[in-house]
């Protein structure tokens, strides 16, 4: 049977109220939950705490000028190592020497080559000035002879001219000679008749006949003279283009000399020019022998180690760092955060074996890193596709420690905005990029005089 007793019911009630009051609440669980709700207030309160926003990146020490750094001494030529005149970590100064080549190449083994490219020189020197002296000798005797034709010319002309007037005159004569032989034949012919007709005697017939033979042959005496004055005077002018034939020929002769010999001249000029230069390259080559420091610094390292080792042109030989470079971190930082930073944005930086605590929204209370300033900002990216920036020193904060050295590694925090912690950890979460800012007034200013 059911027990539906109102009686009942009331016992079991008073026995459960009986029983929870005899329990009662644990100390540590009240403790436990004091400390959740302040927790929990503190971190609701920490929400809207500041947080400066900034860009991440990695990277290392080096100089900031590119003088700076550390640079290899390389050898101009090949060469065989003969002495070591420095140590690894010892200083030296600028134009010390550093080691010293002997040569290994056949065609410069000659100790007395040098002498033997002066004495070459000096012979083809000798044989251009040579051929100048006859350059001159052919231009005088072209000169002499171009000043001959021209006289003999002038005197084949007057000639000519003379012939001309010698024709003019004999046939002058001829014609006069006929004139008179004409007449003399006529007298002649009139008076033979006269003697048929018994009017004149032989004797005068004879002085007329004698007459006539004596004009005749004046007459053929002066036609010979006529033609050998007018073959004069074709001999005259082909005398002329003789002359001038005979004299272009010896100075085009002269002329061909001349230009052979200055031929000659500018193929010696540059056989000279050819001499010239390798002597000045072997004058150079002796001087690469000693192997010269080109800066003030430290030997770092030694890449070839053994006397007599062979090396080769442009081979490295040694490194050395410059003394006192101006420091500088070259930090890497990603494509997306490169339009966020500005020229001297202000740096943190935490430096490889340096201990820090870095908080990096609260730079105020980290411990351990220095400041710097961005002083380079590269216009194309590098291996990786990130973007290189250089950071130097801030003049404001504390000076980088005296014992870092180049090449070790850093970590570094741009700077940018304040903003709430709530809106970096949402930002973080959803993978946005930080806020885009507005550089500081003192920046633009300086920015804007750099532009002026």
């Amino acid at each position: 049977m059911l027990n539906l007793s109102e009686n009942k019911d009331q016992e079991i009630q008073h026995q459960q109220s009986v029983l929870f009051k005899t329990l009662g609440s644990p100390k540590a669980g009240k403790k436990l939950a004091r400390i959740l709700l302040t927790v929990t207030f503190l971190f609701f309160i920490l929400l809207f705490f500041p947080w400066q926003q900034n860009i991440r990146g990695n990277g290392k020490l080096t100089a900031f000028r590119p003088s700076q750094r550390p640079q290899s001494v390389e050898t101009a030529i090949a060469g065989r190592i003969e002495s070591w005149k420095v140590r690894e970590g010892q200083f030296v100064n600028k134009g010390d020497t550093i080691l010293t080549l002997s040569e290994v190449k056949d065609k410069f083994f000659d100790p007395d080559l040098l002498d033997r490219l002066k004495e070459q020189i000096d012979a083809k020197s000798s044989s251009i000035e040579s051929k100048k002296d006859k350059v001159t000798s052919l231009e005088n005797q072209i000169k002499a002879l171009n000043d001959l034709l021209v006289s003999k010319t002038e005197q084949a002309e007057n000639k000519l001219k003379q012939a001309g007037f010698k024709l003019v005159s004999d046939s002058v004569d001829y014609e006069a000679e006929k004139v008179l032989f004409a007449n003399a034949e006529d007298q002649y012919q009139r008076n033979l008749k006269r003697r048929e007709a018994g009017n004149i005697t032989l004797t005068k017939i004879q002085e007329f006949e004698s007459k006539y033979q004596a004009a005749k042959g004046k007459v053929t005496s002066k036609e010979n003279k006529f033609y050998e004055s007018r073959q004069e005077l074709i001999n005259a002018r082909v005398g002329i283009e003789v002359v001038k034939s005979e004299l272009l020929d010896k100075i085009s002769k002269a002329e061909s000399d001349r230009n052979n010999t200055l031929a000659e001249i500018f193929e010696g000029e540059g056989s000279l020019a050819k001499l010239q230069n390798e002597y000045a390259n072997m004058t150079i080559r002796n001087e690469q022998y000693q192997l010269i420091a080109p800066q003030d610094g430290y030997i770092v390292k030694a890449m070839k180690a053994g006397i007599g080792e062979t090396i080769k042109e442009g081979e490295s030989v040694a490194q050395i760092m410059p003394e006192n470079p101006e420091l500088a971190v070259e930090m890497y930082v990603k494509a997306m955060d490169v339009p966020l930073i500005g020229m001297d944005r202000k740096v943190r930086i935490q430096f490889d074996g340096w201990p820090a605590l870095q908080f990096s929204g609260w730079p105020n209370v980290s411990v351990g890193t220095f400041g710097g300033v961005v002083r380079v900002i590269d216009l194309v990216n590098s291996t990786g596709g990130e973007y290189r920036i250089l950071v130097t020193p801030d003049p404001e904060d504390e000076p980088w420690p005296e014992q870092l050295r180049i090449g070790s590694g850093t970590k570094g925090w741009v700077m940018l905005d304040n903003v709430a912690v709530w809106y970096e950890i949402w930002r973080q979460l959803n993978g946005f990029p930080p806020s885009l800012y507005e550089a500081p007034k003192e920046v633009k200013e300086k920015a804007t005089a750099e532009k002026k």
